[in-house]
């Protein structure tokens, strides 16, 4: 994998930049939509692909651990053909779902035995073991194993776990050189920096991430909860140490406003469930704010969805008769809104490039981050 910087906002801290894996070029800044189990909830490939158009998705390693398995990924020849994309693919480490198994979970020194959500089968997650997973799985990009503290949590407990992160990061690669690639194409690993929300434990995190020397960095633990303005304080903290010719992936982070304010900071990777699960739940993302199109008042607006026309949905159907089938509770409708969320995230990020390209990228977004700003 490789990382070319293009350009930085002389305003801010934002950067547009190319990464080149083997299954192509991703521009940066992006978003990632989430394919949790090999599919982005409601949208078929060929939609993705040449409506939504993203450079690279998110695979789930915990989930596709227990469903459909690893051998059943090996034997199709790894995710890519298993679900027929031939773009690029990321694979978070399964840490975030296991943080989110509290009550089903116990996490020691050696790794994180947990009972599946599907059957209560007992397993183990050790950094080890990701890392064969994610071979097996075969995205282009992969993470290590790390521990995601909640919100709020305690000094002692997030620096104990910061420092266990860390353990687990440098037995992730000692294990991989051991390891193989299983297909015909590299992967790249992205190591996590930890922290919770304290300044100096972020601070010692990013410095012992970046001496680890990957290609490619995350920053974890952030968007569990904490306010808005804590999440943009930890991630500057962490991209003033992070190298700047590497990419920073800010895990499961967020809104759109959250998103160009991060781009600002320096963040270069986003992903995040909000666009797909707000979406079936009737929450519209626009450029001028949020639209709840179960409301009462979309009832006879039988103007476009958005006059944008990012995708074909946006035009195709009128508010009213989405508000219709959300009413009738009609999969149709949290298909349409699915397609016009996804395809509003890649245009204000790709939006966001351009502007950084041309040099007024400060001034479009604190204009973008108010006129977003507003429930429709």
């Amino acid at each position: 994998m490789t990382f070319d910087l293009k350009a930085k906002d002389t305003q801010s801290n934002a950067r547009a930049g190319v990464i080149t894996t083997d299954h192509g070029v991703i521009e940066t800044p992006i978003f990632m939509p989430v394919g949790t189990v090999a599919s982005v909830k409601g949208v078929h490939q060929r939609e993705l692909k040449e409506d939504i158009n993203p450079d690279i998705i998110l695979g789930n390693t915990y989930h596709l651990y227990l469903k459909p398995q690893t051998e059943i990924l090996e034997k199709a020849g790894g995710l890519h053909k298993f679900m027929n994309w031939d773009r690029n693919i990321l694979t978070d480490s399964g840490g975030y779902q296991v943080y989110s198994l509290s009550a089903n979970r116990k996490i020691k020194e050696e790794g994180v035995k947990f009972k599946s959500h599907i059957d209560g089968s007992y397993h183990t997650f050790t950094p080890e073991n990701v890392m064969e997973i994610q071979r097996s799985i075969g995205a282009d990009i992969i993470m290590a194993f790390d521990e995601c503290t909640p919100y709020p949590c305690d000094y002692n407990y997030a620096r104990r776990s910061m420092h266990m992160t860390h353990r687990w990061l440098d037995r992730c690669i000692n294990h991989l050189e051991k390891v193989p690639f299983k297909y015909d194409y590299s992967q790249a690993f992205f190591p996590i920096v930890q922290g919770s929300t304290y300044k100096d434990l972020r601070k010692q995190s990013a410095e012992y991430i970046a001496n680890a020397g990957a290609v490619g960095n995350a920053i974890g633990g952030l968007s569990v909860g904490e306010p808005a303005e804590e999440m943009y304080a930890m991630t500057e903290v962490v991209t003033d140490i992070l190298p700047e010719d590497k990419p920073r992936y800010l895990m499961g982070v967020g809104t759109p406003i959250n998103i160009l304010e991060n781009i600002a900071l320096g963040v270069d990777m986003f992903d995040c469930v909000m666009p797909t699960r707000n979406a079936r739940n009737g929450m519209l993302f626009t450029a001028h704010g949020t639209i709840n199109i179960k409301n009462l008042k979309w009832r006879d607006d039988f103007s476009p969805i958005d006059e944008m026309g990012i995708t074909f949905v946006d035009t195709e159907y009128s508010k009213a008769y989405l508000r219709h089938l959300f009413t009738v509770n009609e999969l149709l409708g949290k298909q349409i809104a699915t397609i016009h969320n996804l395809g509003f995230y890649l245009w204000l990020t790709r939006e966001a490039r351009k502007h950084i390209l041309a040099g007024d990228f400060r001034t479009w977004k604190d204009q973008m981050v108010k006129q977003m700003d507003k429930r429709l």
